[in-house]
């Protein structure tokens, strides 16, 4: 077993590579189809079809785009969770899915990378349903996790042999502290996970946006002293933002009279 480290559009890509086939630990973006695509043909010299899971940790633009994508191009099996509803579901979620998508748009900005088509169906049908402690179909060593809280459906992906776990945006790295994702949405379910985390202690923590790390008990520590107790969402966020805004003016307003 190899576990292949790619840079991707905006995220980390970890390709898993047996003799058997391939194991791709998360969805990716739309504009990484090409670049697995690329890497499987001529760095490890195997056909696509090689490709055979694809795990989907949570349904965001940089995790699920590619999805759907290598499914056609590939043949594999797309393992993810399914919920009674879907993610982006309703008129909210199509503005939470339009709102995703700006954004990592505008990461993309930020990191310099060229403009690429991002877009890709909100709503995903998984091959194989993903299930607390399941063992992925092909690659049994690797175990599924629920790691909700950043959204209601989020997965970990657990190498018991090596004691490694790839957990996506279960947490970030900011100036080489460790800390909570945004967006929020279930801040009890978000506690439970780091604590499972934390229980776990792996020797390795692959990050979707920090590669590879070890975290330390006074990670651990800075972790939990910053754990929300109140949803982060876009909405909140904006919300606060807009009472920031009149309460500028408001203020701006009693000096001119």
């Amino acid at each position: 077993m190899h576990i292949h480290h790619l840079s991707g559009y905006i995220q980390s890509i970890y390709l898993v590579e047996y003799e058997h086939g391939l194991l791709l630990l998360d969805g990716c973006s739309r504009a990484d189809v090409e670049l697995i695509h690329t890497f499987v043909s001529e760095s490890l010299h195997r056909p696509i079809t090689d490709l055979k899971i694809v795990v989907v940790t949570h349904m965001h633009p940089d995790h699920a785009g590619a999805a759907e994508a290598l499914r056609k191009l590939a043949g594999c099996r797309i393992l993810t969770s399914e919920k009674p509803h879907h993610w982006y579901s309703g008129l909210h979620g199509m503005l939470m899915y339009t709102t995703d998508l700006l954004l990592t748009f505008w990461v993309a900005s930020r990191l310099k990378k060229p403009k690429r088509n991002l877009f890709y169906s909100p709503f995903l049908e998984p091959d194989i349903v993903a299930e607390e402690g399941m063992r992925i179909p092909e690659f049994e060593d690797w175990q599924i996790l629920n790691m909700p809280g950043h959204t209601d459906r989020d997965l970990a992906v657990y190498h018991a042999p090596t004691h490694t776990i790839y957990v996506a945006d279960l947490i970030v790295k900011v100036k080489d502290k460790f800390i909570p994702p945004f967006p929020v949405f279930h801040p009890n379910q978000y506690r439970i996970s780091v604590n499972k985390l934390h229980d776990l202690y792996p020797s390795d923590v692959l990050l979707a946006h920090s590669g590879s790390v070890k975290l330390k008990d006074e990670d651990y520590a800075h972790l939990f002293d910053n754990l929300p107790e109140l949803p982060k969402t876009h909405w909140r966020a904006t919300k606060r933002k807009a009472y920031s805004l009149i309460k500028r003016y408001r203020l701006r307003k009693r000096r001119d009279l």
